[in-house]
């Protein structure tokens, strides 16, 4: 379900655009309006015109931030852009993105877009003598260290001085990074050498895009060419791109997150050459072959849930039927962390379609299981409405393991599944019964052959070494203020 009490949070959504003669700062709000999913917490656009780099960014959802009013002064022909949602770092704007860093004798300015998280951050910030409070979260730790190396080496004269930089700080980098940076002539891509977040490029008639997910290259007219490589980094400027291989060979092992295709990633992206929307349709049709079931009704709980109920439906032949209304308006609610607040958080998002529902035994798709608190409220919310059998279906298999990657679950006594089983799961749920697609028959679903995936929450087998634990703020000094909500170098 899409709601903010009983699903982890991904980190962020990335674009980039390089196209002289372009609007490039409304091409980016539009390529950020179709990865708002990615992140709500905050929104940020960076342009260049060749000679100074400009920056715009403030808390709120794309649409919030800007309008014609800011993004009119944002001239240039290359930009990026950004939405967040806080993995490391508090949700303040000292961390919305992009990060800046204005120019000096010794080294250009830049600008740098993140989605990911970082698992040796402590460890970098250590060995490069930062103290508490200098960065606030893994992405401004990568800039200080682009801006130390681009300072050591000296200006060069071919203006590669962030090229330059990557290639010796990106080695040293550990966990998920999908990056999207710019300086004043130049858009860089890169995606860590496991390839855990997606980023795609895109071919404008004038220029080339970066981009999360490949809706946001549809929105303004981009033809999708390829994802990125793991492992690879793509260099924008006047005279085309250039690939380049910044990583040891033996370091590139894709896994992409699992949880892309079952839920984060818009249903119409594609991810390792398949559609979303069919992959989930096929979770739900092995979901009806594994736990079949005795129904009257299949429904999805909105939106995720939706298209893997109408696989269950179709392959078991149980009739498909809305039986929750969605609430599009209501907005991000920030609730009090108790269980009381979160249930009436989903109320908030959810109503029965009592006609709908009542007399009926009811087949309840939703895409995961963290906390449990939307399904148990759900659950109850269709007895109330009449239900009576609610059988619940879930994709995903049990998350027992925390993410270090770029999704916001630390620890594992956030996870039901951590310490209960299925049997258990569904006694607390109140749910007559409840099963979980295989993790075989998951990535069968998928269909992508030979193609790798990161299962660590579900197997604990992390593909790459992390902390036991890692908190969210382990940068950063979270009373420092910033007031300013301008830049320009």
């Amino acid at each position: 379900m899409d709601d903010d009490v009983g699903h982890p949070k991904e980190a962020c959504g990335v674009f980039g655009v390089y196209a002289p003669g372009q609007p490039v700062s409304y091409l980016v709000f539009d390529g950020l309006y179709a990865l708002q999913h990615r992140g709500q917490e905050s929104a940020g656009i960076a342009v260049s015109d060749g000679d100074t780099i400009m920056v715009d960014k403030d808390m709120g959802l794309v649409t919030n931030v800007f309008n014609e009013r800011r993004l009119a002064p944002l001239q240039g022909y290359l930009a990026i852009g950004h939405t967040r949602y806080s993995t490391t770092g508090s949700s303040t704007w000292r961390n919305a993105q992009p990060v800046y860093r204005p120019g000096t004798p010794d080294a250009g300015a830049f600008a740098l877009a993140h989605n990911g998280n970082l698992t040796n951050t402590p460890l970098l910030a250590a060995e490069a003598g930062m103290l508490p409070g200098v960065v606030a979260s893994d992405s401004d730790l990568v800039a200080e260290l682009l801006s130390q190396a681009m300072a050591a080496q000296g200006a060069r004269s071919d203006g590669r001085d962030l090229e330059t930089a990557l290639l010796k700080v990106l080695p040293s980098l550990e966990g998920a990074f999908s990056f999207v940076l710019m300086d004043e002539g130049h858009v860089i891509g890169v995606r860590d050498p496991n390839g855990f977040r997606p980023l795609c490029l895109g071919k404008l008639e004038t220029g080339w895009v970066l981009a999360s997910e490949t809706p946001a290259l549809d929105v303004i007219g981009a033809h999708f060419v390829r994802e990125l490589d793991p492992g690879e980094m793509v260099m924008i400027d006047a005279n085309g791109i250039r690939s380049l291989r910044p990583f040891p060979a033996e370091r590139v092992n894709p896994k992409l997150c699992i949880f892309e295709f079952v839920y984060f990633a818009r249903p119409d992206s594609q991810l390792y050459g398949r559609e979303v929307h069919g992959a989930r349709r096929r979770m739900g049709e092995l979901l009806a072959e594994q736990a079949p079931v005795e129904a009257d009704m299949v429904m999805g709980v909105p939106e995720s849930g939706i298209p893997t109920a109408e696989g269950f439906a179709r392959r078991s032949g149980i009739p498909y039927g809305q039986g929750l209304v969605k609430n599009r308006y209501i907005g991000r609610t920030f609730l009090a962390p108790s269980q009381e607040a979160r249930a009436l958080g989903v109320k908030r998002k959810l109503n029965p379609l009592r006609e709908n529902i009542a007399g009926k035994r009811l087949v309840v798709v939703d895409d995961s299981i963290v906390r449990g608190t939307t399904q148990r409220a759900v659950v109850q919310m269709l007895r109330d409405a009449g239900a009576t059998e609610v059988h619940l279906r879930i994709p995903l298999p049990p998350i027992k393991w925390p993410c270090f990657y770029g999704i916001d679950i630390g620890t594992r006594a956030e996870l039901l599944a951590a310490d209960l089983s299925v049997g258990e799961i569904r006694d607390y749920l109140g749910a007559d019964s409840l099963a979980y697609l295989t993790l075989d028959r998951l990535e069968a679903a998928i269909g992508a052959p030979g193609a790798g995936f990161c299962t660590a929450c579900l197997t604990g087998d992390y593909p790459t070494e992390v902390a036991v634990e890692l908190s969210k703020h382990m940068l950063e000094d979270v009373h420092t203020p910033r007031a300013a909500d301008r830049t320009r170098s």
